[in-house]
């Protein structure tokens, strides 16, 4: 489809999602720019990642398992070839994209995605070569899977993001009924596993030579982590993760640390029952900001570009469920003040992520998704 504009009034929700009470008074509340929306693509299924390409076309992948090419503001009726079998069960099925750090020279796109079967099925990792038009990947690898199958289609995780040593992290879920195993070094399940840009393991892994760990895992006690995103100010890794209902929370990532999942939660069950009866334990981590009620944090983009002036180094999360976009003004490693934008759009919002151009992008999760460009309104 040819680029559209939508131009929307955009009131504001700014409020204090739940923080640790000794943090709440540090928090402020803002006002937003002026901005509107427009349509990139559309008829996208469930769109799901988005990768900006330096040549300014986009791949997108679609949760049913294909990838998808939008050029010049058109979305090609032919998605790109080249993918192996994927598992688009529930919650699975192609997931996460990343460019590779030096992809004008290497065109290695990666890849998550889920393999298997309904009732056996783990996350997997891949890359190929983007051909030069755009039409397909080659020379095609799986590098990584999970060690564990698990019997239901949910909490794969699936967000993949290079760090400044080019070696790459990928989040993995807890399977949902197997969320005990975050606690479990000897599987993949909630974990984030850091590797090499081939798949082979950094020799600094912390526990690259643990006896009964497996040496991808960079950290654990994870529940369903759906946003990856670098400080600029700070180099700091930035992770959201999904809570159950309520206790969805923002970490810093480090290595080798317990994130705490199921032991210590903001959370309740479904069915209303605790998930644990504390929020702290010792040697397990605390987030830096948490959600109550859940909004279902998906995405999440630090903001770098000339577009938005008054933005410059702020924090965006896309929410799933509270169908809005998050602001957070950041100093250093804090939030000192938070915006809910978008709140009379109705839409689920699957990815935030920041273009070569400097406009923030995002993606709708339904089965007529879009991607959707923020253009400032300047007075």
């Amino acid at each position: 489809m040819r680029a559209m504009v939508t131009c929307l009034t955009l009131s504001i929700l700014t409020g204090l999602a739940a923080l640790p009470a000794q943090a709440q008074t540090d928090i402020q509340e803002t006002e937003q720019a002026d901005f509107t929306l427009v349509t990139l693509a559309d008829g996208l299924d469930h769109p799901w990642s988005l990768a900006p390409l330096p040549n300014g076309d986009f791949l997108v992948s679609e949760r049913p398992g294909r990838l998808r090419y939008v050029a010049e503001g058109r979305l090609r009726p032919e998605p790109v070839t080249g993918l192996p079998d994927i598992l688009a069960d529930n919650q699975g099925g192609l997931l996460g994209l990343a460019l590779h750090p030096e992809f004008e020279t290497t065109r290695w796109v990666y890849f998550a995605f889920s393999e298997g079967t309904s009732s056996a099925n783990h996350t997997a990792l891949g890359r190929g070569r983007l051909s030069e038009d755009g039409t397909s990947l080659e020379a095609v690898e799986t590098l990584f899977r999970v060690n564990i199958d698990k019997a239901r289609g949910y909490h794969f995780g699936g967000r993949i993001a290079f760090l400044a040593d080019g070696t790459l992290i990928l989040s993995l879920g807890d399977g949902g009924l197997y969320r005990d195993e975050a606690q479990n070094l000897s599987n993949h399940l909630g974990t984030i596993i850091r590797l090499n840009e081939d798949g082979t393991v950094p020799f600094d892994n912390p526990f690259a030579s643990a006896r009964g760990a497996q040496p991808e895992i960079y950290s654990w006690g994870h529940r369903n982590v759906q946003g990856i995103a670098i400080n600029p100010q700070t180099g700091s890794v930035w992770v959201n993760e999904h809570g159950p209902r309520g206790g969805d929370e923002i970490n810093l990532l480090r290595s080798g640390r317990n994130y705490g999942w199921p032991v210590i939660s903001y959370g309740i069950n479904y069915d209303g029952t605790p998930v644990s009866d504390a929020t702290h334990a010792e040697g397990m981590e605390q987030p830096i900001w948490f959600w109550d009620p859940s909004i279902a944090p998906s995405a999440m983009a630090f903001y770098e570009g000339d577009e938005f002036p008054d933005w410059q180094g702020d924090l965006f999360i896309g929410a799933l469920a509270g169908e809005h976009l998050v602001r957070f003004e950041v100093e250093g490693d804090r939030i000192i003040s938070t915006e809910n934008l978008l709140a009379d759009w109705g839409e689920r919002i699957r990815e935030v992520s920041l273009g070569p151009d400097g406009h923030l992008y995002l993606l709708t999760d339904s089965r007529e998704g879009r991607l959707v460009r923020l253009d400032r309104v300047i007075p």
